[in-house]
């Protein structure tokens, strides 16, 4: 049963914009800290940013400056704002939430970035 569902990948060219969205609606346990995490070909899977109940956040250096995460409490939903984006942006992401019992993690949406 999918828990977090993802939407809003797709192919965009350099300097474009994304905006990830995770449906995590259907999780019956309080959750805690919300992320994004990213995989690129042939690399490890690597935080890109995180949230936490409270809206602290943190990035990855890589990001900084133009991915900006935040999250909706009552819809159980965080989002993944992605402005200037570059080629070694290119990668499947996934959504991440964390729960006092039980990690859970969406299914993937692949970001392409390339003219």
């Amino acid at each position: 049963q999918v828990q977090l569902v993802e939407s809003g990948g797709g192919l965009v060219q350099p300097g474009g914009s994304l905006r990830l969205s995770c449906d995590a609606s259907r999780i019956i346990f309080s959750i805690n800290a919300m992320g994004w995490y990213r995989q690129a070909p042939g690399k490890q899977r690597e935080l890109v940013a995180a949230i936490s109940s409270g809206g602290s956040t943190n990035y990855a250096d890589s990001v900084k400056g133009r991915f900006t995460i935040s999250r909706d409490n009552a819809k159980n939903t965080v989002y993944l704002q992605m402005n200037s984006l570059k080629p070694e942006d290119t990668a499947v992401y996934y959504c991440n939430a964390e729960t006092r019992f039980v990690s859970y993690w969406g299914q993937g949406t692949q970001v392409t970035v390339s003219s």
